[in-house]
């Protein structure tokens, strides 16, 4: 995928990479470069991609990458243009393949290119807290405001006419104009990605990033993870109360509304005009349709369509939950 931040260490060889997998089919591959990695869908000529669940057969019917990490079972859904290359364990393969072009991402550590803000003779009238930390590859706009004690560590951009609350850390992020991220919130960092292991789980890396719309608002303490192999979203106007976790991928439409404590598994995706009531929780792989809403307490575990109603768990159309709690 393209990345603004996370730099590519490729191309290479896809002999190369694949060599420690055990196939029997490799000849054709030998001089052929991969120069970047990414999702079925952002993927182009000469990237690697992945698919690894039938669920996604169509979009992997359509892909434009020249390579494909699978399964023998569903190598037949990739378009002529998109060589399939099967292997026992898709994810794990992905996660090794991935650290090789873009080995910066697997850890977040402390940033410590960061400097307080007071040395960097920031212009635009920039107004700040106490304790403002700024990292390399930062680029904030005009008339934005920050508060104490708040961390925006590399490889951020922010719009004109931001409000930056206290103790808040933000990375791999870009923020649009006219955005409120408020108190305690931490934003760009890794998700939780790994593979269980008894001895050393496997850490994935994730080189996508957290992109928040226009006129949005982040409320306290809440938690949006960046993307692992595609970006993480917060539509236009759309608006998420205090205690809300936002996993790795997830795409939220716009003019959303969320109320508190909600939380999202990884690689779902939310249409446009959506309002979960608080404490809700949403399955990872699911499509919430525009104009759905979602009752507080609610599970959800299926996609839903476009303007419907729902509520329970697993969370059923409204009025017949209604029905069914009389």
């Amino acid at each position: 995928m393209s990345n603004p931040f996370f730099k590519n260490h490729g191309p290479f060889k896809i002999i190369d990479l694949i060599k420690d997998q055990n196939l029997s089919d490799t000849e054709n591959f030998k001089d052929e470069l991969v120069h970047d990695i990414g999702d079925l869908v952002s993927s182009k000529e000469g990237y690697l991609t992945f698919f690894h669940s039938k669920k996604y057969h169509n979009v992997a019917s359509k892909t434009k990458a020249s390579y494909c990490i699978t399964l023998k079972n569903l190598k037949n859904y990739l378009p002529k243009n998109c060589k399939p290359i099967c292997v026992d364990n898709v994810l794990l393969v992905l996660s090794q393949i991935t650290s090789k072009f873009y080995p910066e991402s697997i850890n977040d550590n402390f940033d410590n290119s960061v400097e307080n803000i007071e040395k960097l003779n920031l212009s635009n009238n920039i107004q700040y807290g106490q304790n403002v930390l700024i990292g390399n590859n930062v680029k904030i706009e005009k008339n934005c405001l920050i508060g104490h004690n708040t961390i925006i560590e590399k490889n951020v951009k922010i719009g004109s006419d931001c409000s930056i609350g206290s103790n808040v850390i933000i990375r791999n992020t870009i923020i649009e104009n006219n955005v409120s991220i408020l108190d305690g919130c931490v934003i760009g960092k890794k998700g939780f990605g790994f593979f269980p292991n008894k001895d050393k789980n496997l850490r994935y890396p994730h080189i996508g990033i957290v992109i928040i719309g226009e006129n949005s608002e982040i409320g306290c303490g809440s938690t949006i993870d960046r993307g692992s192999m595609s970006n993480t979203v917060i539509g236009k106007n759309t608006y998420l109360d205090n205690q809300i976790h936002v996993a790795h991928n997830n795409k939220i439409g716009d003019n959303c509304i969320i109320a508190g404590q909600v939380g999202f598994a990884g690689s779902s995706s939310l249409g446009n005009n959506v309002m979960i009531g608080g404490q809700a929780g949403i399955s990872g792989h699911l499509k919430i349709g525009n104009n759905v809403q979602i009752g507080g307490g609610s599970g959800v575990i299926k996609d839903i369509p476009d303007n419907s109603k729902v509520m329970g768990y697993p969370s059923k159309d409204l009025r017949q939950f209604l029905k069914d709690n009389k």
